[in-house]
């Protein structure tokens, strides 16, 4: 596929989808949706990918909604403004629910709906250098269709913070609050998610497919007997799988398991 905003890349196990419209700070469009929802609907059917890295060009990460893209939603009706945001949703859907583990590369400033890109990954590494925004109140706006991502990654509390004051944080601050996993300089950003990367190409495909349903499925149910019922089906389910039975035959082996060969 030939895409226009961003770029897809596959090395080895590893694919990177890059954001490549610089000049305008990655900021996105209607065609930039399009194109992220295609991406990862097609990385995620693809056997041979095991993980995928969202990245950028330049400066930003993501500056959120492009402002020629804003222009022409002002003259929007109801009924257009719903079917363009159902568009955005769709797309981080799409990321979040990948059934590949999906790491975001947050090289600079990542403000508004950049912050949902960020947020519909797994894990978020982040230059010390960046800053992040919720700026939409400043607007007029409210971060509604990023908001199931945002307020799971950063918690309800910081949430109410930043989605009220449109503060400007840092990344220390976004680590603080648990929005990224890891902040890193410029020097080592590729280092350390070169080094998370490895970690999730190093594990059995099913496990981690199904480990990442797991912590979307889990968070929040009260644990009753249909609970137990459900963790007991599906740890039985992966032990009697052909990966299941060759991780523990190969740790008693102690060999590499197929999928590393």
């Amino acid at each position: 596929m030939d895409y226009t905003t961003l770029s897809v890349s596959i090395a080895g196990k590893v694919a990177t989808v890059t954001l490549t419209r610089p000049d305008v700070r990655n900021a996105f469009n209607e065609k930039t949706i399009a194109e992220l929802a295609l991406a990862f609907d097609e990385l995620g059917r693809n056997e041979f990918v095991r993980a995928i890295v969202l990245a950028a060009e330049g400066q930003a990460f993501c500056a959120g909604a492009d402002l020629n893209w804003m222009k022409k939603m002002a003259g929007y009706s109801h009924d257009e403004n719903r079917a363009d945001a159902l568009a955005l949703a769709d797309m981080l859907r799409t990321i979040y629910l990948c059934p590949k583990p999906v790491v975001a590369r947050i090289q600079g400033d990542c403000y508004a709906g950049g912050m949902g890109l960020a947020a519909a990954c797994d894990i978020a590494v982040a230059v010390q250098e960046a800053n992040f925004c919720l700026s939409e109140v400043k607007l007029g706006l409210i971060p509604a269709t990023i908001s199931p991502y945002v307020i799971k990654a950063m918690g309800e509390n910081a949430a109410r913070r930043y989605f009220l004051t449109a503060e400007r944080f840092s990344a220390q601050e976004a680590h603080r609050i648990g929005f990224v996993h890891e902040v890193a300089t410029v020097d080592t950003l590729d280092e350390v998610v070169g080094g998370i990367v490895k970690a999730l190409v190093n594990n059995s495909p099913d496990a981690v497919r199904l480990a990442k349903e797991l912590v979307r499925d889990i968070p929040g149910k009260p644990v009753t007997t249909e609970l137990l019922a459900d963790t007991a089906d599906r740890i039985a389910n992966i032990r009697a799988s052909a990966e299941g039975r060759e991780g523990v035959a190969s740790f008693l082996e102690k060999r590499k398991p197929s999928w590393l060969n």
